[in-house]
């Protein structure tokens, strides 16, 4: 893997999850001179070599091109997750923006992108084995969230028909957690009033056993590293797949705890989801729920191989870690990821 000096690189969706991460260890690499991020908010953490502007990628007036005139790179990590029942909305910032800075990207004479891509583009896979990167991405197309991403990827195939001299790399990271993110992803996902404590391993007497939920987790600041490898090699190219072992599922959940797993059927767990979601109690859908049922497993290797990428963290880790969090209503000085302990 060559690598080349970073120079000016700029982060869309900076003050999220993998934003913060990505930002931080850029502005720590002594081969990158200046990180620009992209936010809806401007916040108030200051970190070594950022400045900050404050961009709404679903506003039409976003002046994209002049942000990225001059950079060496632009990693597109923006996205909004909410509101599940107005995809028509969530269409708008993560598709339509995610377009207008792949345009930008072109009109700025950027040689290099870095789109955050996600497993939930594959289409339905095993669970008994992973896949490569080969493996179709046309998403779960009842879930906006796999349907967005499925669709971003067939608007860079034709970026990339169109734009050869541009680097394009496609990360597709597994479910990302870290402490800072535990107050963002339990409103994001469980709602605003959800009570952290509940967390506790005491108050969890069972865990159920869903057929087919078996997924992948990774540390953010380990798929954050995986980004600045891929903006610091002048070889990445294309899709990789970023996911930490082992995989999660109702047995792995009921060793940390302490909890017994009990069988659940599909429909008895969709159906609780579903009226949860329709009574507006739950932000997450039942649409996504099935999909995350149908996520393959991911092989890693490529970016082992190619990136030199390894997770420094296991899955086991990672929601220990989380769950310490969520308990604790852990943020970050942010706006998407700040604090709030409930209950």
């Amino acid at each position: 893997m060559s690598s080349t000096t970073g120079g000016r690189i700029v982060v869309t969706g900076a003050t999220g999850n993998v934003g913060t991460s990505v930002v931080r260890l850029l502005s720590e690499d002594p081969g990158v001179a200046s990180v620009l991020g992209l936010a809806r908010r401007i916040p108030q953490w200051s970190p070594p070599k950022t400045e900050w502007a404050a961009v709404d990628l679903s506003s039409q007036r976003a002046d994209l091109t002049g942000h990225f005139a001059g950079a060496d790179a632009v990693v597109h990590l923006a996205w909004a997750f909410q509101p599940t029942h107005d995809p028509a909305t969530t269409w708008r910032t993560n598709v339509l923006g995610s377009i207008r800075v792949f345009e930008a990207v072109a009109a700025a004479g950027v040689p290099a992108l870095v789109h955050a891509s996600s497993v939930g583009a594959y289409s339905p896979g095993p669970k008994d084995h992973a896949v490569d990167e080969s493996w179709p991405t046309h998403g779960w197309p009842d879930a906006a969230y796999c349907r967005e991403k499925a669709y971003l990827e067939r608007s860079l195939d034709i970026f990339e028909r169109d734009h050869p001299g541009i680097r394009v790399v496609r990360m597709r990271p597994a479910f990302l957690f870290k402490r800072e993110s535990a107050s963002e992803q339990r409103r994001i996902f469980g709602g605003r009033f959800l009570p952290g404590p509940l967390a506790r391993p005491e108050l969890l007497p069972f865990l159920p056993d869903v057929p087919g939920l078996r997924v992948q987790a990774l540390h953010t600041d380990d798929a954050a590293g995986a980004y600045r490898l891929a903006v610091r090699s002048e070889d990445a190219r294309g899709p990789f797949n970023l996911a930490a072992d082992p995989p999660v599922d109702a047995e792995l959940l009921g060793g940390m705890t302490g909890g017994r797993t009990v069988r659940l059927p599909r429909a008895a767990a969709r159906s609780a989801i579903a009226a949860a979601w329709g009574l507006r109690l739950l932000p997450a859908s039942p649409h996504l729920f099935d999909a995350v049922l149908r996520l393959p497993l991911m092989d890693c290797t490529r970016a082992r191989t190619e990136l030199g990428w390894r997770p420094e963290h296991t899955s086991t880790e990672v929601l220990e870690e989380f769950l310490r969090g969520f308990q604790q209503g852990a943020g970050a000085a942010t706006e998407p990821l700040r604090g709030r302990k409930v209950g």
